[in-house]
């Protein structure tokens, strides 16, 4: 684990979607079977291997699958309750994922959570290079004229915390299980959105 400030002295919150704000839905050995890519690659690292022609049939398929589910999306536990504390105490939030803006959209709504971040901020991979790479995260900085040193990453997948570590960012890793099988890049790993909420309090100083 990294050397690093407290998460309540961080100004700029970065969320995953799916599977952090949201609860997971997503099958994607299911998904990458029904595109007819390998079960055992991220989706799309696989499409960008293909044809452009075939490539470009299977994002509009896979628009479809990720457009229902997010019109079935439940939001994270503790999501609403978090980031209404992170707004009131006046931070940046925005959220990058691998999803499209679209989708991010879609989702968000479908949640009651689209209050909570102005469209600007919310980034997919159409407005990006896709995590694990780091360029997201340093886009919405920018926008914010904010530094790497204010900035934490929240996600549920190895993506998200690489491209935490890959901003210079703090890393925070979200696994309602406690398995934590990417523990090994996190500098914060919790259970659930509340303790991540007690994490980002003020801590009272003992000494």
């Amino acid at each position: 684990m990294r050397l690093h400030h407290p998460l309540h002295s961080r100004t700029c919150w970065i969320f995953d979607m799916d599977g952090t704000l949201t609860e997971s839905r997503h099958d994607f050995p299911a998904i990458s079977r029904a595109l007819g890519l390998p079960e055992n690659e991220p989706i799309i690292e696989a499409l960008d291997r293909i044809p452009a022609a075939a490539a470009e049939r299977c994002y509009s398929q896979l628009a479809e699958i990720e457009l229902d589910i997010a019109r079935q999306a439940t939001p994270q536990p503790g999501a609403q309750d978090l980031l209404r504390d992170l707004r009131d105490q006046g931070k940046r939030i925005g959220i990058l994922t691998r999803n499209t803006k679209e989708i991010a959209h879609t989702t968000l709504k479908a949640c009651d959570l689209a209050d909570f971040f102005h469209p600007d901020d919310i980034l997919g991979r159409t407005c990006c290079e896709p995590k694990p790479k780091p360029d997201g995260i340093l886009k919405l900085l920018s926008a914010w004229s904010a530094a790497p040193t204010d900035a934490v990453m929240v996600g549920d997948h190895q993506f998200d915390l690489l491209a935490g570590r890959n901003a210079s960012a703090i890393a925070v890793y979200l696994d309602p299980l406690g398995a934590f099988p990417w523990q090994a890049y996190a500098d914060y790993s919790v259970q659930s959105l509340a303790h991540l909420r007690q994490l980002n309090l003020p801590q009272p100083n003992l000494l």
